[in-house]
């Protein structure tokens, strides 16, 4: 008689924890942030954060760049703005709450359609092609405003319907808190996926698509399977959005609106899961936050994508990943001057040149106003010779000495990681 035995599993403790504190920072955030714009900024932080993390599912996980993204969501948007509307004529018995659901099937539906021809081709090639379908569909958004509402858009109401439990949808927290719902969910299905057989093969065709071939899969079904569920949850990201706002206008299928999804992507990190994440926070902070603070925003964008590309490719994720590495191994010590000095030297020479940039802006845009302008609390004299001179001072000397920290702190942190692989070794020759 064989006896049959069950192993399982211990209970990873610390992916435990990370998901209880996100939903505990998504349950309490609105608590703690309490004003009418930071429910609003909240709610837009949900659904970017579904959106990026989508969109990281063909990046990140399957080396596909793709420049028309938007499309998936903006289609899932406008059929989730019509779908409310006939659920407020009353021709459809279906929950406000379901609309997203609504949004994400109707993305996949288009990406069923548009998602073979789009993945015939990998790399240089499907960029290009996911570009043509999004300036397609952008196209098609003036031409058909019967469909996508013409520059004006289609506008919903989102507290009709049967008010169970007394949710209206009307107050934004409750709104909050049902984008919240999806964000957890959707966050934690997409996350799975990654351990799903099908994500493990999309890393292998992202890395080696010639051996996934010669061991007998066919990489453009991969490619096409990931690229309808990433266009799933883009649409139910589609769906929260219209719900947020109640309208939905065209520049939701732009390329622009494509364009901010792969750069805080790429900010945040899409070689780690939670990159994503932190890109959609940085995207409604940077669209709300810093475009109200400055007319130049658009421009300290790109500065900033231009120095994470030179500096710290990875994205602010690989940047916590690797300090935490250097935590972990008690090394960080080493290295908290040359962090001051870089915050420093960095921190000086970005006030002299964005005190530069807001001296040109007012020339160009505020001219009319005076040659005064206030920036950080400082009067500027937008035409005064030693104004000019002192930015300039500053922004050449503060380069100069981050340069120079900078170069010390490559020397310092190469030391820490030869120390690192040292001890590293020490234990595995202990064990």
């Amino acid at each position: 008689m064989t006896m049959t035995y069950y192993q399982f599993k211990p209970m990873n403790v610390g992916r435990f924890v990370v998901w209880t504190l996100f939903a505990l920072v998504l349950i309490f955030a609105p608590l703690v942030f309490t004003s009418s714009l930071s429910h609003t900024m909240l709610s837009q932080m949900g659904t970017v954060i579904i959106v990026c993390l989508s969109y990281n599912m063909l990046l990140g996980q399957g080396g596909m760049l793709s420049f028309g993204h938007a499309v998936y969501s903006g289609l899932g948007a406008f059929l989730a703005i019509h779908t409310l509307n006939l659920i407020s004529k009353g021709t459809l018995p279906l929950p406000v709450s379901l609309i997203p659901i609504v949004g994400g099937l109707f993305g996949a539906l288009f990406a069923v359609i548009l998602g073979w021809v789009t993945t015939k081709k990998a790399a240089t090639p499907f960029a290009m092609i996911t570009l043509g379908v999004g300036e397609l569909v952008w196209a098609m958004s003036l031409m058909f405003p019967e469909f996508f509402g013409g520059e004006g858009g289609i506008n919903g109401n989102r507290v009709t319907s049967s008010h169970p439990f007394g949710i209206t949808f009307g107050p934004q927290i409750q709104l909050y808190y049902l984008i919240a719902i999806y964000t957890f969910v959707c966050t934690g299905l997409m996350f799975a996926f990654t351990r799903t057989p099908l994500g493990r093969m999309l890393n292998a065709v992202r890395d080696n698509p010639e051996r996934v071939e010669f061991v007998g899969y066919n990489t453009q079904v991969v490619r096409y399977i990931v690229f309808i569920i990433a266009a799933f949850f883009a649409g139910i990201s589609g769906g929260l959005s219209a719900l947020n706002f109640e309208i939905v206008t065209a520049e939701v299928v732009s390329g622009i609106r494509s364009g901010g999804y792969l750069l805080f992507t790429f900010l945040g990190g899409a070689t780690f899961f939670f990159g994503p994440i932190i890109g959609g926070v940085l995207l409604v902070l940077a669209f709300v936050v810093l475009s109200e603070f400055t007319k130049a925003w658009l421009l300290y964008l790109g500065l900033i994508f231009l120095l994470m590309v030179m500096y710290a490719p990875g994205g602010v994720a690989s940047l916590i990943m690797m300090n935490l590495r250097v935590a972990a191994f008690g090394f960080l010590r080493k290295l908290w001057m040359a962090y001051l000095a870089l915050f420093v030297t960095g921190l000086a020479a970005l006030l002299g040149a964005a005190t530069m940039i807001e001296m040109v802006y007012h020339l160009q845009l505020s001219a009319a106003v005076g040659d005064e302008l206030q920036f950080l609390g400082l009067s500027l004299d937008a035409k005064g010779f030693n104004t000019w001179v002192g930015a300039i001072f500053v922004t050449i000397t503060s380069v100069g000495l981050f340069e120079v920290v900078r170069r010390q702190f490559k020397h310092d942190w190469d030391g820490v990681q030869v120390d690192i692989e040292r001890e590293i070794k020490r234990r595995e020759a202990l064990a």
